[in-house]
């Protein structure tokens, strides 16, 4: 199989005229391989099979790159060492970090390899029709109306310098899946993919290290998806997205004062993209011409959309503790379900949410993704209904509790051991055919007419099923 720069090669050399023999002449490789990725429509990444171990040292890379990168802003001798390093991760990471010294000598010698000697060179800008600006902006806003407490969210905005034209997207944080996910939600409202992107240093798809570029794989397959090229800025060189501050700033003034009122991310986002062409009537800064009509000539230039949408989201193998929660980002803990403890599982990440898999790739669950540097537990009380119905004495603590009507909750605290499972094993297996909501509705028209055995409870989700 190649990776995504071979491909990437191959598509560009297709979409510029060169045939397939020629590319496969040109780099090396079959025809039948050229043919199979210049065709393929879709390069979302396809759900995991078990592979080999990756190495023991994969956690522990990106902080001994910003180390390594840390370096250039000090003297030579102020410089890390393999030695040094493989002393740091010991000293930070204690009985987690488990690697040789061999193993960090080896890479951090194949990383100053591959890194090539700094341009001190600047760009002379030039901005085309069809070229795009990306950036994150923070702004403050309410999640319901009548809210005082102001929330922070980030903003992506993607701006066309020929045009001034803007379209923006809230999100929780700057992750790739975030970026993605906006990004795709944009071009698929415009109608087509610019040709050049460029894109700040801290943005979460990568990071440009002097002249090299590490992308994150998630972001990586989406550019070959939709075909085009992303440029980082280079250091200290805010001017090449000044076009896309500018409308950062923009944005907080005219759109985010006094702070919106979001309730949903989709319906916000939506909005936002509704929005948008409302702020185009005005004329362009330099230019005079209304920002709308400028932007007919950036549409004009834009790359057409591939025939599939791409999936964004990234695919994560996590390891079960004993109460079937795994964490991801360092700070935040999911549930998966008690049945899966101390397990491999798949987890699907995306922007918004974290989706857990079986491991014959059935989803067992799907919750908020968090974000931020504080803990936080998320746990759906619905995968604990059917452990739970086996353990009832249990109910008293569970996070079932604060899941269900509080007169119910009062109710089913004077039952008897046995009475409270069969309530129990009947909203879990209600859950499994009709679905959360309905079973508890079952459940509370069972307990209001006295008439709770487990068949009961059954045959009255089946007929509320049938007649809502």
């Amino acid at each position: 199989m190649k990776n995504m720069k071979e491909i990437e090669r191959m598509v560009t050399m297709f979409s510029e005229g060169y045939a397939i023999a020629a590319i496969a002449e040109t780099l090396h490789v079959d025809r039948k391989t050229v043919r199979k990725y210049v065709y393929q429509e879709d390069f979302s990444e396809p759900f995991p099979q078990r592979t080999g171990r990756k190495s023991p040292l994969d956690p522990f890379k990106p902080t001994i790159q910003a180390w390594l990168a840390e370096d250039a802003r000090v003297r030579y001798k102020q410089r890390h060492t393999a030695e040094r390093v493989y002393q740091r991760l010991q000293d930070e990471y204690g009985d987690r970090f488990t690697c040789s010294y061999s193993t960090v000598q080896r890479y951090i010698k194949q990383l100053r390899a591959e890194r090539p000697a700094q341009s001190t060179g600047t760009l002379e800008l030039e901005w085309h029709p069809g070229t795009a600006q990306v950036d994150f902006g923070t702004a403050d806003i309410y999640w319901q109306p009548g809210d005082t407490l102001v929330h922070a969210v980030k903003y992506l905005v993607v701006s066309f310098p020929f045009s001034n034209a803007a379209l923006w997207q809230y999100f929780p944080g700057e992750t790739a899946e975030c970026v993605v996910h906006g990004l795709q939600a944009i071009w698929q409202r415009i109608g087509g993919v610019p040709s050049r992107v460029i894109f700040d240093n801290a943005t979460g798809i990568g990071r440009r290290i002097g002249e090299v570029i590490r992308y994150a794989e998630l972001f990586e397959r989406f550019k070959v998806h939709y075909g085009f090229d992303a440029t980082f800025c280079n250091p200290d060189a805010g001017h090449e997205k000044g076009n896309v501050e500018a409308n950062i700033g923009y944005l907080r003034r005219h759109v985010m004062v006094p702070p919106p009122i979001l309730q949903s991310w989709d319906g916000a986002n939506d909005a936002a993209l509704a929005q948008a062409p409302t702020l185009w009537t005005r004329p362009h800064y330099k230019k005079g011409l209304p920002i709308a009509e400028l932007f007919e000539t950036d549409r004009k230039a834009l790359r057409a959309l591939p025939t599939n949408p791409f999936h964004p989201v990234r695919y994560l193998r996590v390891q079960t503790d004993g109460y079937g929660k795994f964490r991801l980002d360092a700070h935040h803990w999911y549930s998966s379900g008690p049945e899966w403890a101390r397990q491999e599982l798949v987890v699907a990440i995306g922007a918004f949410t974290v989706v857990p898999y079986t491991p014959d790739g059935t989803p067992i669950t799907r919750h908020d993704r968090q974000y931020g540097e504080t803990r936080t537990d998320t746990i759906d009380p619905r995968t604990t209904l059917h452990r739970l119905s086996r353990s009832p004495g249990a109910f008293r603590n569970s996070p079932l509790r604060g899941n269900l009507p509080e007169p119910l909750v009062t109710t089913l605290d004077t039952y008897a051991r046995q009475d409270l499972k069969g309530c129990l094993q009947a909203l879990a297996d209600v859950t499994e055919r009709y679905g959360f909501d309905l079973a508890i509705q079952a459940l509370e028209n069972a307990v209001q007419h006295h008439q709770i055995a487990y068949p009961d409870i059954l045959v009255r989700a089946a007929r509320m099923a049938e007649w809502p």
